[in-house]
């Protein structure tokens, strides 16, 4: 009779359900991972670690109204925003700087990571998506 540790069998679960996941899941799983050290970076001092906004001074991501224009945010991100903004109803008047340090790559991580966490979506963002985008938002 072969017996197995519950280690052993954590493992081979591990390794079974990874095996189940399809290439887009496993893609959506990475850019989410790489989008939370960049959300991190970039975007909590202001927004929050839980993405609910910091008082009157910057609106939050987490359930916001903002988030029904995806394009609207992927160009937020690379080319930030200067006057009012109204987010479900409050208005907030402070800059959101540009981040033109992200890559096409990163800001596609960064949108899926949001969209996922806050966005109610289960799914990815793909970087051939943003980069369209990011072109029509300079025009």
């Amino acid at each position: 009779m072969i017996r197995f540790s519950g280690f052993l069998i954590l493992v081979l679960f591990a390794v079974l359900t990874f095996q189940c996941q399809s290439e887009q899941e496993i893609k959506r799983e990475q850019y989410i991972t790489e989008g939370i050290l960049i959300y991190k970076n970039n975007c909590a001092n202001c927004h929050q670690t839980k993405g609910q906004g910091l008082a009157s001074l910057y609106p939050p991501i987490a359930a916001s109204d903002y988030l029904s224009s995806k394009k609207d945010v992927i160009c937020l991100i690379r080319y930030g925003l200067h006057g009012p903004i109204v987010v479900n109803g409050k208005s907030y008047n402070r800059p959101m700087p540009p981040q033109p340090q992200l890559s096409d790559l990163e800001v596609a991580e960064l949108v899926t990571y949001i969209y996922n966490e806050w966005g109610g979506e289960t799914k990815l963002t793909d970087v051939k998506e943003v980069t369209p985008v990011l072109q029509q938002c300079k025009q």
